[in-house]
């Protein structure tokens, strides 16, 4: 089953009359489950999709269906229930509050979205703890490393069981070892059947996925299973 479906999308930007385009005729389809890599130079186009594909962002044109509904039409407080409900972000800024602790900055997602359950602090708390956070729940992200903050990050993209998580960039302000702890939890996540789909310029961390997809000049180059093979292109 295709959890995303993207036909056609063209994305273009107008500033005093001109035109910029940044994807064209890009179609991508994503099955549930699947673990996916998208590779290419400095703007390709990669973020430009990964935000419409997380409903930051609207296409100029093409259709876009999540999850079996059509999104590419949908209105801002509609496109902000999808997200709520149906994807988790990874960045490469961890984009924590400073002054809150590691436990509350779990929570806010489902406090910003009203609907908070009863035992949100228990579901924080086992998150935090699946990363190895357990021990760390009442630091503010000033107390704690890179490593450890992404870490914390990737516990918040779970808070509301999201069928799709979306990394940019995820061990990109990383030292080896605390991205290599990075990506052994994205690939815990994909054997309790998440879907995930990260952008990066890494190839060893792009070889995770079990699919890469080379983006160039807003245009997928090429789409295949990394053991068959990396282009120069990916480079």
């Amino acid at each position: 089953m295709n959890l995303i479906e993207m036909n056609s999308i063209c994305k273009s930007y107008r500033n005093i009359g001109f035109e910029t385009r940044v994807l064209e005729d890009v179609t991508l389809h994503i099955r549930e489950g699947e673990y996916v890599s998208l590779m290419g130079p400095s703007g390709a186009g990669k973020s430009t999709l990964m935000a419409i594909m997380g409903c930051l962002s609207q296409p100029t044109s093409g259709e876009y269906i999540l999850d079996g509904e059509e999104v590419s039409t949908l209105n801002d407080r509609k496109l902000s229930r999808v997200r709520n409900e149906k994807i988790g972000f990874v960045f490469q800024a961890f984009h924590l509050l400073p002054g809150v602790t590691a436990l509350e900055n779990v929570i806010l997602p489902l406090v910003y979205a009203k609907r908070p359950p009863s035992n949100i602090k228990e579901r924080a708390r086992e998150l935090l703890a699946k990363v190895g956070m357990e021990h760390r729940l009442h630091h503010t992200p000033g107390q704690l490393s890179g490593g450890e903050q992404q870490r914390v990050t990737i516990a918040r993209s779970l808070i509301n069981d999201p069928r799709i998580i979306l990394a940019d960039e995820p061990t990109g302000n990383l030292d080896s070892k605390n991205g290599r702890e990075t990506m052994k939890t994205f690939d815990n996540l994909i054997k309790e059947g998440k879907t995930i789909v990260l952008i990066t310029h890494d190839l060893e961390v792009a070889q995770h996925a079990g699919r890469i997809v080379s983006i160039r000049d807003g245009q997928i180059a090429s789409d295949g299973n990394h053991e068959e093979g990396t282009p120069a292109r990916f480079l």
